[in-house]
């Protein structure tokens, strides 16, 4: 069996995941282990299993977390009720909430505080979409299709406003804002999308990926959003796809008859995974290794000074 790679450009880690994975580390040489992290720092097994390794200790409410204890707040953000919590039990707390996630924030707190009804566009029960509407003080609203838009009941059209999981569809979060603009003709919208430049790239690139190949391999954690989208994106091209978390994952009688493999990376996916997982094809079989041309990312995000 022979076939081609070819590597989607960019790929992999963004600079909010870079930073708040740099935060986990700064912290556990600064003040030694244990460090706590409220939920996983980012949406990857592999990544949460080399921090834990070095002493970070992954908890999903703070009541775990002894009184005193240097705490990490996770990339996708928390709620004003989590932060004062932590205040309450005493907790020695660090942000590492993505930047961008933190500008979706201040939209919100800014529109309620303008006596607006805000609509957040998103998955229930995400940790971002938590976060986000945590930060709310009146009516939130959260919809993920055209039919609770449809249905939805605001105190008054002229007053609402929305912001969006910085991690959704772009595809179908277009389709979604459309239904929205014709429902609320005065809804007041952010100057620029808040998906995340890293997943807008990412979708680009896989969109046109999954026309050049017979099949793609989504490196990324079943629970990571960004990653899941990608393989839907992929999948909307009628290509095959599938989301693996590693080499050990991949499945041989996927690749009957097929003669170029494409491989992309979640924004949360470290890229030695994609290397092993390049490795394993190159047991299998895989021949020439194409790499896709692509814009350089020069976005980064400044890591604060830990002090807590």
């Amino acid at each position: 069996m022979a076939f081609h790679i070819v590597l989607a450009n960019p790929r992999g880690f963004c600079a909010g995941v870079n930073r708040a994975i740099t935060i986990v580390n700064q912290a556990l040489e600064r003040y030694r282990p244990p460090v706590y992290v409220l939920h996983e720092i980012v949406h990857n097994r592999h990544v949460i299993e080399e921090l834990r390794q070095k002493g970070a200790i992954f908890v999903e409410e703070l009541e775990e977390v002894p009184r005193g204890a240097v705490t990490i707040f996770s990339a996708h953000g928390v709620s004003r009720a989590v932060e004062k919590r932590a205040h309450e039990l005493g907790l020695r707390t660090i942000d590492a909430t993505c930047p961008l996630v933190s500008k979706v924030h201040r939209r919100m707190i800014r529109l309620q505080k303008d006596g607006f009804d805000v609509l957040v566009i998103g998955h229930k029960g995400h940790p971002e979409v938590e976060g986000t509407c945590g930060q709310a003080t009146g009516p939130v609203h959260v919809l993920s299709s055209p039919e609770e838009i449809t249905s939805l009941k605001v105190r008054d059209p002229a007053r609402i406003g929305y912001v969006t999981q910085t991690t959704l569809s772009v595809d179908d979060t277009a389709e979604l804002l459309k239904t929205l603009r014709s429902h609320f003709p005065l809804i007041s919208e952010p100057e620029r999308t808040d998906i995340c430049y890293a997943t807008t790239n990412r979708q680009a690139v896989v969109r046109q990926l999954a026309r050049a190949v017979d099949l793609v391999l989504i490196v990324g954690s079943k629970n990571s959003s960004n990653s899941n989208r990608l393989r839907e994106v992929a999948e909307l091209q009628k290509t095959p796809a599938f989301l693996i978390d590693d080499a050990d994952e991949i499945n041989m009688q996927w690749f009957a008859n097929v003669e170029r493999v494409g491989i992309s990376a979640g924004a949360s996916a470290p890229e030695h995974l994609v290397v092993e997982v390049v490795q394993r094809l190159q047991q299998y079989g895989a021949g020439v290794i194409e790499e896709m041309e692509g814009e350089e990312e020069h976005t980064s995000f400044l890591v604060p000074a830990l002090r807590v």
